[in-house]
């Protein structure tokens, strides 16, 4: 189970990664291709080119976690399409893509108040 809280930032990589590679590759491609420090506590999501998995790691101070979900059956329902090389996502977006849900097309309550993130 992953416990995200909602000051995590988190963010999708848009572009599919080689799924062979581990912790260490995945942190390089935050630096490199995300421009994220992967040591931020930040949780940063992959998907491979089948569509039919994810990856996530997270950094908690002490190591780095490296989640993997594969699908069953099928394939994800849901990819951005925007240019960028990550997307931000919150807490609420990430379990529905945990679920397979189509995040663009899921309504979700406006936040009772915003959720300030420290510097």
């Amino acid at each position: 189970m992953i416990v995200v809280g909602p000051t995590t930032k988190i963010f999708l990589a848009r572009e599919a990664v080689d799924f062979r590679c581990g912790i260490d590759a995945l942190a390089q491609h935050c630096r490199a291709t995300i421009q994220q420090d992967p040591f931020s506590g930040s949780l940063f999501v992959f998907r491979n080119r089948a569509r039919n998995s994810l990856k996530c790691i997270h950094y908690d101070g002490q190591g780095f976690w490296l989640h993997q979900k594969r699908l069953s059956n099928g394939q994800l329902k849901w990819w951005p399409t925007q240019d960028a090389a990550a997307i931000p996502l919150t807490a609420a977006q990430l379990q529905v893509l945990l679920w397979n849900g189509a995040v663009a097309q899921t309504q979700f309550a406006p936040l009772w108040k915003p959720i300030v993130q420290a510097a």
